[in-house]
């Protein structure tokens, strides 16, 4: 008779980031975006030469940050239906803690329903995961993988350091639910809410919550759309996702300048400011360590809260759908989500809409 697995408290404030995996159309080529444009470097591959039949997979790194990009080798089967009706996007939000088996237990015994066919997975919004990991220091390059250099010409890394939050959109008045979710589950807890009058411009309008665990180490912001009288960003991610799914990852940066620098010059798309922003901007924000004519320059934001003060800048969707994209953040203190930013954020986003026919 097997002996009953020992009973493990289980602690999400143990939970850390681990990796992002995305399903997308093309890994190979996917993996030599990311460490062409942004910076990372090849790490680990597995597909039919390690033994896979049905897939292949490139893990990415940067600081510490980890991507493993996946795409199918035949016709049909989960890959292919995921890319289908979403196009490239992530599958699985990866946590790492010290006893995965005893997170998965945990989430599970309280309303997380499993993912047949997957060890230690369980279903949020949409069609993504959340997958529970153990990292020992003794796994080797990654497990299951062999080490891989990729041909394609690196470019140096620009200084994305770890993930800061990932952003989820779902559908209306769906918010709420996947924020108790999270609270009974996971036992997070709301850190901050925005409500139609805090994100909203002339035509457009969402809401969020912000829910983390106890050390802050998970912070997942959930948006759901709010009525305007157009299309908001959200209803666009929704249609052209074909459901919920991860909207943005924000990556945190120590040096934003150097980082949106580097970004340009490898030829990534980032969203522009309208002039208008910084023109009270040392009113607004107070005294800050960089200097505002660059910001200006290279269109980066800033928002003040009372712990300090942080910046951000966005790039353009990284595929053909307007999806998903990233957030570089660097944070001096500051706690905030950007709320003094949202305006000039959403008419940017929105001036995006509209050359699109989607706004």
């Amino acid at each position: 008779m097997t002996a009953p697995l020992p009973v493990v408290a289980y602690d999400g404030g143990t939970l850390r980031f681990d990796h992002l995996e995305l399903w997308v159309g093309n890994a190979k080529q996917a993996a030599e975006y990311y460490i062409t444009a942004l910076g990372f470097r090849p790490l680990a591959y597995a597909g039919p030469e390690t033994g896979l039949t049905d897939r292949a997979s490139y893990v990415v790194a940067q600081g510490a940050i980890r991507l493993v990009l996946t795409s199918a080798l035949r016709p049909g089967g989960p890959i292919n239906d995921h890319v289908a009706r979403h196009g490239d996007g992530v599958r699985s939000v990866a946590f790492v803690t010290p006893d995965a088996a005893a997170a998965f237990r945990h989430v599970v015994a309280h309303g997380a329903v499993p993912v047949p066919g997957l060890a230690l997975a369980v279903r949020t919004y949409g069609d993504t995961i959340h997958t529970f990991v153990e990292r020992s220091g003794t796994d080797g390059v990654w497990p299951g993988f062999v080490a891989w250099d990729s041909p394609a010409h690196a470019n140096a890394p620009v200084g994305l350091l770890a993930i800061d939050h990932c952003v989820g959109n779902v559908g209306w008045d769906e918010m709420d639910h996947w924020c108790r979710f999270y609270a009974e589950a996971f036992d997070f807890q709301e850190l901050i809410s925005f409500d139609d009058r805090d994100i909203s411009t002339e035509y457009t309008a969402l809401r969020s919550k912000v829910m983390r665990n106890a050390t802050g180490t998970i912070k997942l912001p959930i948006n759901e759309p709010a009525h305007g009288r157009k299309r908001s960003q959200i209803e666009e991610y929704l249609d052209s996702y074909g459901g919920a799914g991860v909207q943005h990852v924000a990556i945190a940066t120590d040096d934003i300048v150097a980082t949106v620098r580097a970004l340009q010059a490898n030829g990534v798309e980032l969203l522009a400011t309208p002039a208008s922003y910084y023109d009270d901007l040392s009113a607004r924000v107070g005294e800050i360590d960089e200097d505002i004519a660059t910001l200006r320059d290279l269109n980066i934001l800033v928002d003040r809260d009372d712990q300090g003060y942080m910046l951000q800048i966005f790039t353009k969707p990284l595929q053909d759908r307007p999806t998903l994209f990233f957030e570089i953040i660097q944070r001096h203190g500051a706690l905030s989500f950007g709320k003094g930013n949202f305006k000039a954020l959403f008419v940017s986003i929105e001036k995006e809409q509209a050359r699109r026919g989607n706004l």
